[in-house]
């Protein structure tokens, strides 16, 4: 965008100067013209020089207002650019926001897994949490600071640890966070012997909840790649 107004400026600059340098010349030309002459000149070539400098005025004048309108179509592009400009960056920004790629915060959920002498957290365990946060309206997810996103994939291996995605290894406690309608949340969570937490507290794991008026969530800091959806070419 900076480099299309730079070449607007450009352009506009150059209509203006060679616009005053054609009013200049003509100024100029009056400024030389013989004023013994002009005296000594019948009526009738008075009456056509002065036709003559009319026609050259409006001509100059004309060229000025066709100018000008040039000028104000281009201010008008430059506005129409930037406001498209605008709308893009907004677009982008929520899209970045909804894909995970950005530091988020607002009010929310915080349920903690913690392993204990009878019961140990499983991966599963987690993703069944995630499930219930996102039929409750949760907009950002995180597990001991990292983001879930909707292809986060969350395992438990050899019976002993958990890792989320291809790599990142986690352990007790499991600190979820979860960004939303605190009411709405709430509800899902608490549900009465069906809700998450009773269901996990009465199963002998170790679960806490808490809501909070500010939660912050980091960024998702891995690669999003895509493996078999491609971009349809318009026809």
């Amino acid at each position: 965008m900076k480099k299309n107004k730079i070449i607007m400026t450009i352009i506009v600059g150059l209509m203006c100067l060679v616009l005053f340098t054609v009013m200049f010349m003509q100024f100029k030309t009056i400024e030389e013209t013989d004023i013994t002459a002009i005296e000594n000149m019948r009526e009738s070539e008075l009456r056509t020089a002065i036709s003559e400098w009319k026609t050259k005025y409006e001509e100059t004048n004309t060229k000025l207002e066709e100018t000008q309108k040039s000028i104000n179509e281009y201010k008008s592009k430059l506005d129409k650019n930037e406001e498209a400009s605008e709308l893009v960056d907004q677009e982008l920004q929520e899209s970045n926001m909804l894909l995970g790629k950005t530091d988020v915060y607002g009010e929310g959920v915080v349920v903690t897994l913690s392993d204990n002498e009878q019961q140990k957290i499983k991966a599963s365990d987690l993703i069944v949490l995630i499930n219930e946060l996102k039929y409750g309206g949760a907009e950002a997810i995180s597990i001991n600071d990292i983001r879930i996103t909707n292809d986060t994939e969350i395992a438990f291996i050899d019976n002993s640890y958990i890792i989320i995605g291809s790599e990142q290894r986690i352990s007790s406690p499991y600190v979820v966070k979860a960004i939303g309608n605190i009411t709405y949340l709430s509800s899902v969570l608490s549900l009465k012997d069906s809700g998450f937490i009773d269901k996990y507290t009465s199963s002998g794991k170790t679960v806490s909840f808490e809501t909070r008026k500010r939660i912050d969530i980091l960024k998702y800091s891995g690669d999003m790649s895509t493996k078999y959806i491609n971009i349809e070419e318009e026809k």
